[in-house]
């Protein structure tokens, strides 16, 4: 297993920087993700530790060691790309035994592993089918068994579920994740879907305009995000604003567009100060009620239903700021103009350093 780090690293293309100075340190035997918006510059990142693009500025090391003038033939990485790349006119146990042959390995050897590696994506009795004879999971996982059977030491990966069905995506997800708790390879995946962000990582690097905002567990970072931008891009949808009414050591009450709120939340915020805060729409309660009966409970009228199959999203107009809320659909307010919406105030969350 090996550890990761960044330092500084910088990528600019002309004018234009693609990578901004960015500093990580990558755990080793764990799945990291590079989580962002297209362009964010969490590809180039990739690429840059593959050595497939030189860095600009900075440093890559690999267990503290530069890795930086290495050719990428000579890093030991395993790559799993968008596309599957594979070669039509083989068939799977060629494909797979590409980079080994590459390697001038024996030809005994090379069949051994790939044995060996097509057991472990689970597709033993497959070596002599052509790409053009398997599904989009099966494809990826000789892709992925390709990128294996090397032994690499790192194993990138380039959002190589986008091309999947959301069933063969789900699939996929806990194919990838338990081959890699398996094999405890230090891995790095990049993606813009944070569902799948939250299911793989251990922890997750979010990027905007080639710097990494939050870098966290998923669990943290669903809960806490350090911005509105990173609750927006994650998700959060209700993002409001008040002063600072009174702050104690583990309650906050603010002064909001939709009343007083009552926050469970620890930290220094000054009095009359303005805050941000959010609270995401499947943490709120919905009820016909049409009283505000107690705390954190502010009735709305409900402008628009969206039935999603497991969930039904409410838009609750309370004042002048639409609430949006994610309800089971076991139950469906149907034929109700007004709702109340209870907020738990430990489930909110106040943007520490933001107006």
């Amino acid at each position: 297993m090996i550890s990761v780090k960044l330092r500084s690293l910088c990528k600019k293309f002309g004018k234009v920087v693609a990578v901004n100075h960015i500093n990580l340190d990558i755990p080793a035997g764990k799945i990291t993700v590079f989580l962002g918006p297209s362009g964010c510059g969490k590809t180039t990142t990739l690429k840059m530790i593959a050595g497939l693009i030189t860095p600009t500025e900075g440093d890559i090391l690999f267990n503290d060691k530069s890795v930086v003038d290495v050719p990428p033939e000579k890093r030991n990485i395993g790559m799993v790309f968008q596309r599957y790349v594979l070669f039509p006119h083989m068939n799977v146990a060629q494909n797979v035994g590409f980079g080994l042959k590459m390697r001038n390995v024996k030809p005994n050897e090379i069949e051994k592993k790939v044995k060996e590696v097509l057991e472990l994506v689970h597709l033993s009795g497959f070596e002599e089918k052509f790409p053009a004879q398997l599904s989009g999971g099966q494809q990826q996982r000789v892709a992925i068994a390709r990128a294996l059977v090397i032994d690499p030491v790192l194993l990138l990966m380039d959002e190589p579920l986008s091309n999947l069905d959301a069933k063969l995506r789900i699939e996929m997800r806990s194919f990838i994740l338990s081959l890699q708790r398996k094999l405890k390879i230090t891995t790095i995946f990049v993606t813009h879907d944070q569902a799948e962000a939250m299911v793989l990582a251990d922890k997750i690097a979010v990027m905007f305009d080639g710097s990494i905002v939050q870098f966290d567990d998923p669990k943290t970072l669903f809960n806490h995000p350090v911005s509105p931008e990173v609750a927006d891009f994650l998700g959060a949808a209700n993002i409001l604003k008040g002063l600072v009414k009174s702050c104690s050591e583990n309650k906050v009450l603010i002064d909001s567009e939709l009343g007083e709120v009552e926050v469970s939340q620890s930290g220094n915020f000054e009095i009359g100060k303005e805050v941000s805060f959010t609270i995401r729409p499947e943490h709120i309660e919905i009820n016909s009620d049409k009283a505000s009966k107690t705390k954190n409970t502010y009735v709305g009228e409900i402008k628009e239903v969206v039935y999603e199959g497991g969930m039904v999203r409410y838009y609750v107009n309370c004042g002048e700021k639409i609430i949006q809320v994610h309800d089971l659909s076991n139950r469906v307010l149907s034929g109700v103009k007004y709702a109340s919406i209870y907020l738990d105030p430990g489930k909110i969350w106040i943007f520490p350093n933001f107006n």
